[in-house]
C-alpha cells in the first residue's frame, strides 16, 4: 500500500494520512487496526539539511524524532528517538542508510542545519518517524520515497512551494521508471 500525507502532497495512487506526526500516527493506527496493509512505502517530500539537492530522490528505511532544543542542551527524550525499519528488500545498489527527521516544526537554520548532518540525519519529512512507529507497531514492513524540494534555511517554505509539483513529478516518474510500482 502507498501512503502520502495529503493537502499539497496528494496523489491519485495514494492514501493520504494527514499532515505532521500526530495526524499520520492517528489515521495510519485506523488503517493497520481495520485493513492492515502487507507493507507500506510512504511518498512524500522532504527538506535537505545541505547533502542532497533540490529534486533528488531519496529512500530510507530510518526516521528520527530530534528536536533543535537538543542540540541546545535544554531537552532530553525517554523515547527512542532513531528507529528502523527492517523488512523491505532493496534492490537499488545505490540504496544507503539515510536518516530521516520528522517534526511537526521545519528548520530554517542553516546551522542548526549542520548539526543534524553532525548526527548523521540527512534530510526532514514530517511524517516518517511516525510512519515507521506504526508499522512496527503493527509488524508491517515500510519505506520511505522522498523526494527533496528545499533546503532547511530562512527560504525553506518559499522554496518548497516553488518547487513542491515539480518535485511530485519527478516521484511519480521514479517509482514508475526505477521502482516499477506504478504504471
Amino acid at each position: 500500500m502507498i501512503v502520502c500525507a495529503g493537502k499539497t502532497e496528494e496523489f491519485s495512487f495514494a492514501l493520504p494520512i494527514g499532515v505532521g506526526l500526530i495526524q499520520s500516527a492517528i489515521n495510519l493506527t485506523r488503517l493497520a487496526l481495520f485493513d492492515k496493509p502487507e507493507y507500506l512505502l510512504f511518498i512524500g517530500t522532504a527538506g535537505s539539511y545541505g547533502k542532497y539537492k533540490i529534486f533528488d530522490i531519496v529512500e530510507s528505511t530510518i526516521a528520527s524524532n530530534i528536536e533543535i532544543s537538543f542540540f541546545e542542551g535544554k531537552s532530553y527524550t525517554p523515547i527512542d528517538n532513531v528507529i528502523s525499519s527492517q523488512g523491505f528488500n532493496v534492490s537499488h545498489e545505490t540504496f544507503k542508510k539515510v536518516i530521516v527527521n520528522s517534526s511537526n516544526y521545519i528548520c530554517t537554520d542553516k546551522e542548526i542545519s549542520k548539526r543534524y548532518l553532525k548526527y548523521g540525519i540527512e534530510i526532514e519529512n514530517m511524517e516518517f518517524y511516525s510512519v515507521i512507529n506504526v508499522a512496527k507497531e503493527y509488524e508491517i514492513p515500510v519505506k520511505g520515497v522522498f523526494a527533496v524540494t528545499n533546503y532547511t534555511d530562512k527560504n525553506a517554505h518559499k522554496e518548497y512551494m516553488q518547487n513542491y509539483k515539480k518535485a511530485k513529478d519527478i516521484l511519480i516518474n521514479y517509482l514508475k521508471e526505477e521502482m516499477k510500482i506504478i504504471k
